[in-house]
């Protein structure tokens, strides 16, 4: 049964943008694995919850879920088949199948000025393509990898392995020379990748620099001590001065995301370079007081602490 991704969020299909951001944090922090250890069904919900978040926080695939439902992926099928094309056949060869979708203006682009007239020029120059592509932040940090589908030299397809560098943000290109669109000529043009880095429920990014909340009792800012943050790659420990205040951040150096190099499409992040992290201390009162931590709260009271 296909899932409707607003139900699994809790929201309407009306819902605003920062209903369904709000709706996903807090659905994203009861279900993270790291709250639900060896728990399989707290697992696969968190992952139906980002998949959710994924379309509906995307203006673009939140248009075409709303209108195609669950085959929103297939949108451009769907609208490429209302448009300017036309069903062609030729008993010539193999060149052009029964059935295929060919632009009007590559079809008649071979008939001398007949192309010019009626379709524009046939493409003689390679043509250099964009395929969006998601990542989550723990592979923008470490890299991934992608199989992707492209068209061959014959009108079949072939599987290609493409590996995005650690440190893409959203908005980065990644370029794969020589896999975009044929030419009439056998000459192809560039494939780019088109990053977006899904957000991640613990980690807020800002360029290479990665911000947390970290949860503490209410002793340690007051008394000082030392806390343990969580990192995208490791744990630390960061002890917090006495006084510290609630929302107060502190700086950890060289621990956040990795620096791209000078091109991304070189693949490659710059060696031991990161951003940092900034963890945003959370005091964390007591929910119950006994009759003893009362008594010390009302000392504290009485001297205007």
């Amino acid at each position: 049964m296909a899932k409707d991704f607003y139900a699994t969020l809790g929201v309407s299909r009306g819902a605003t943008d920062k209903e369904i951001r709000s709706a996903y944090r807090r659905l994203a922090r009861k279900h993270h694995p790291d709250v639900n250890p060896n728990d399989k069904a707290s697992e696969a919900l968190f992952k139906e919850i980002n998949a959710a978040y994924d379309v509906l926080s995307d203006a673009e695939k939140r248009k075409k879920y709303d209108r195609y439902g669950e085959n929103w992926e297939h949108a451009e099928e769907f609208e490429r088949a209302g448009r300017g094309r036309v069903r062609y056949y030729t008993a010539r060869g193999p060149s052009v199948q029964f059935g295929e979708d060919i632009d009007l203006g590559d079809v008649l682009g071979g008939f001398g000025n007949l192309g010019n007239v009626f379709g524009g020029r046939a493409r003689q120059r390679p043509v250099s393509v964009e395929q969006p592509v998601d990542v989550s932040l723990d592979e923008a940090f470490s890299g991934a990898t992608r199989i992707l589908l492209v068209d061959g030299d014959h009108g079949d397809q072939r599987r290609l392995e493409v590996r995005i560098p650690a440190g893409v943000d959203t908005g980065s290109r990644v370029r794969i020379a020589g896999e975009g669109r044929p030419s009439f000529n056998g000459q192809r043009g560039d494939l780019y990748l088109v990053v977006r880095v899904r957000p991640h429920a613990r980690f807020e990014r800002k360029g290479d620099d990665l911000y947390t909340d970290v949860e503490v009792p209410l002793t340690t800012p007051v008394l000082g001590g030392e806390v343990e943050v969580q990192g995208i790659d490791k744990k630390v420990a960061l002890r917090l001065p006495a006084g510290t205040q609630n929302g107060q951040t502190f700086r950890l150096a060289g621990l956040g995301m990795p620096k791209l190099g000078p091109s991304t499409g070189s693949g490659q992040a710059e060696p031991k370079k990161r951003g940092d992290l900034f963890a945003r201390v959370r005091v964390r009162l007591p929910e119950k007081l006994g009759e003893r931590e009362r008594g010390l709260f009302e000392q504290l009271k009485e001297v205007g602490a």
